[in-house]
């Protein structure tokens, strides 16, 4: 696909959507969705069952830290992707191993390298070669970008004709080094007061969201906006961020987009947030689009003005979203109910 037809495939995309909907509704349809489900339930391989109060819990946000026998600590994730590998294989996986980098950045790692696994294609076909070929070609140029090693240089394939008509899938592994334990910054909102901020921009953006997808129904999107150049500019801010000790909290906008990722990174400690939209981005693309190179932080109040000042001199587009409450979800000035009800048994 053409950048021009790209382009246009993006536009007609939220067109198709009205612009005034019932936030609400959303929200508690988007509840339901199995991917968004404020609880993990594969959080743990327990024999043990299942407690729905320890789901979700986990400072560390889907990554594996432990130490090595030299005693370096090290951090582990694992990330996939089956978003249009079929159209634009390169793209896509330059986005997964953004968005792996971005976790990691984040959580105050330093990416090392990544290995990587493609998943149900023929490599015999030649969409499978092409398939193969473009992702070949993102992860190589993501990692030269961010300056980090290809474990092997090459992709391992897994294909069976019994599987059916599945989606291609590559999955990432990253491994990264983490220089300093002691400022490790996490997802979890700590205690109510704390500024939330908005790192990087909002767009009338929603393609291949959660969203579009599940709430709308519609599955044929374009790739979510994404510039790889702005997210190493990002992560250099955000190693700025982090060593300067301004942060009390550190999120990428997931899966989800803005609202769940408020709602991943309050719900282990039962707060909950107060925001503001932009009014100068669409209600729905603000809270559920999926664009990359957006990263949520928290900051103390007596660290806004020094944070202000780092962000503004550092030229990276900041947004102040509002600030963390006791428990109660309100977005502007309307009120959501209370995070402790925003489990699928409530």
């Amino acid at each position: 696909m053409t950048t021009e037809e790209n382009n246009k495939y993006e536009e007609s995309t939220i067109d198709q959507i009205p612009e005034e909907q019932d936030i609400h509704d959303i929200v508690f349809n988007l509840m339901a969705d199995p991917n968004l489900a404020p609880i993990n339930y594969f959080n743990d391989f327990t024999e043990g069952s299942i407690d729905v109060s320890e789901m979700s819990n986990g400072e560390n946000d889907e990554i594996g830290m432990f130490c090595s026998q030299n005693g370096q600590w090290m951090a582990i994730s694992t990330h996939a992707l089956h978003h249009h590998l079929e159209m634009d294989p390169q793209q896509a996986t330059e986005i997964l191993v953004s968005r792996a980098v971005r976790k990691m950045i984040c959580f105050g790692a330093v990416p090392e390298a990544v290995s990587s696994f493609l998943y149900h294609i023929d490599i015999t076909d030649p969409n499978g070669q092409f398939i193969a070929a473009g992702a070949i070609k993102g992860l190589e140029n993501a990692c030269g970008k961010f300056n980090i090693k290809l474990a092997d240089r090459k992709i391992r394939f897994d294909y069976f004709s019994a599987h059916g008509p599945v989606y291609p899938t590559i999955i990432v592994s990253i491994m990264a080094s983490i220089p300093d334990k002691d400022k490790i910054v996490n997802h979890v909102f700590k205690s109510k007061g704390k500024n939330i901020f908005m790192i990087g921009k909002s767009f009338d953006d929603v393609n291949s969201s959660e969203y579009l997808e599940f709430y709308h129904e519609i599955t044929e999107s374009s790739l979510p906006v994404f510039d790889i150049d702005f997210e190493v500019k990002l992560n250099k801010v955000m190693k700025r961020l982090i060593e300067s000790g301004l942060l009390g909290s550190a999120s990428p906008v997931g899966k989800g987009g803005l609202f769940f990722s408020l709602l991943r990174s309050g719900m282990p400690t039962g707060v909950g947030f107060d925001i503001t939209s932009d009014a100068e981005i669409r209600k729905d693309a603000f809270l559920f689009g999926e664009a990359m190179g957006r990263i949520i932080v928290g900051v103390e109040p007596k660290k806004v003005d020094e944070f202000v000042d780092l962000m503004s001199s550092l030229k990276v587009p900041f947004f102040a979203l509002g600030h963390v409450t006791k428990g109660e979800i309100r977005i502007d000035d309307e009120s959501f109910g209370f995070i402790d009800k925003m489990t699928p048994t409530n």
